[in-house]
């Protein structure tokens, strides 16, 4: 196949993401007629002018005296990514981008644009590309951030999202991954792992892909065999394999039919075993040791892994998640034993949907407080732990190491009578 398909697909997911709000797996239907290799690269193509749109636009708007239509703008987007940052032979793409300019109706007139306009691009572009500092976020999630973290925080953070993140992985029964790099919290790492079902103990459930932040929590409660655990919004199932492996009784429960499918899939092939239900978490019944809740939210902590985010949610509205997830806490608090504890944690970095939670929880719960005594814990920055009694993990950590997701994590447990 040629390489103007995975490109007509790229610009069609970026077209998905930036035109009509979609996140890129649900504009993924232009992967449909592609093999295995054009339908990663269509992927990793998408991903990179979403994760340097800024930088992209830079280099473009010094030749362009107005912004063109915005289908004839994406395809010099996508160019312009690929000859200043993918590497890819600039004649190729020049010709390849005035090709689908020249297909269709709306863009044929600015065939010649485009052919002019990269040409420039590929003489001056990558030594410009270079000197460009890390694209911004959208306005609507940097003006949050800036507010919050200031101005210094956000720039570091950006930076981490300028770089396709490695791949992290739990993995058991001492399985060594070759070639993997150990974080500081014992998770593994690979900067280019390539095809995951192709690593060695793939079939034979050695490991599975976490994030590190992702894998903290559970880390961090150590749950002994036999203990009786509710995983709440338990999809994509990484916390449930934890707790299973663990040796916990582990109740997983997600509202998601379809993810929950994957959570069995994966638990059949790590040989592992948990109850595993389809409901709405505020339906859940029972009395647990542990009561994990993973919570609905933003996932804006997830950049670093999900360029597209940023554009699909601008329209989020977060008073609708942040009620959900008080709903859901309150709910999950009546479900552990009167010795048990409750963990909250989300993948966001707005502190609405983290610590504002937990301070909220509390002040309506005199019977409860936070429990910081488990961040002590190998890799866990005292520096990270906020003033409510929680963790606040950043993109732009453990720089050194390639980054890590965002993540709010506290530990609640119900007071002792004296």
């Amino acid at each position: 196949m040629s390489s103007l398909a995975p490109r007509r697909a790229a610009l069609r997911m970026i077209s998905g993401v930036l035109d009509e709000g979609r996140m890129l797996f649900e504009a993924n239907a232009a992967l449909r007629d592609l093999g295995p290799a054009d339908r990663a690269r269509a992927e990793r193509l998408a991903q990179g002018v979403l994760r340097h749109l800024g930088r992209c636009d830079t280099l473009l708007m010094e030749h362009l005296s107005k912004a063109p239509p915005e289908a004839v703008l994406h395809i010099l987007r996508l160019a312009t990514y690929e000859i200043c940052a993918d590497g890819s032979a600039s004649h190729g793409v020049v010709y390849d981008a005035v090709q689908i300019t020249g297909k269709h109706r709306n863009t044929q007139r600015l065939k010649g644009l485009v052919n002019a306009v990269l040409r420039k691009v590929a003489k001056q572009g990558p030594e410009a590309w270079a000197k460009l500092t890390p694209s911004e976020l959208p306005d609507w999630l940097r003006a949050r951030l800036m507010k919050v973290y200031g101005k210094a925080a956000v720039a570091a953070m950006e930076a981490a999202h300028s770089f396709a993140p490695p791949t992290d992985f739990t993995v058991r029964d001492e399985f060594e991954l070759p070639n993997a790099d150990v974080l500081p919290t014992g998770q593994v790492r690979l900067a280019r792992p390539g095809q995951i079902s192709a690593l060695p103990g793939y079939t034979e459930g050695k490991w599975w892909v976490q994030d590190a932040s992702a894998a903290l929590p559970v880390q961090m409660l150590s749950v002994v065999p036999g203990e009786t655990v509710l995983d709440l919004c338990a999809a994509p199932g990484g916390k449930t394999l934890q707790f299973a492996a663990a040796g916990a009784k582990v109740t997983a429960d997600d509202v998601s039919e379809r993810r929950m499918s994957r959570v069995e899939e994966n638990l059949k092939r790590m040989n592992l075993k948990a109850n595993v239900q389809v409901a709405d978490a505020r339906a859940v019944r029972g009395t647990f040791k542990t009561v994990l809740l993973d919570a609905p939210c933003s996932a804006t902590g997830t950049l670093r892994r999900n360029p597209d985010l940023a554009y699909a949610k601008m329209d989020l509205d977060l008073r609708e998640l942040t009620e959900l997830q008080r709903v859901l806490l309150a709910h999950a608090a009546k479900l552990g034993a009167a010795d048990g504890r409750l963990l909250y944690c989300t993948c966001s970095l707005l502190p609405e949907e983290g610590e504002a939670q937990v301070r909220a929880f509390l002040a309506k719960n005199p019977g409860w407080r936070t429990d910081p005594s488990i961040f002590q814990h190998p890799g866990v920055d005292p520096a990270w732990l906020t003033e409510e009694g929680g963790i606040r993990l950043r993109p732009d950590y453990w720089a050194e190491f390639g980054g890590m997701d965002g993540f709010y994590i506290a530990l609640l447990e119900k007071t002792q009578p004296a």
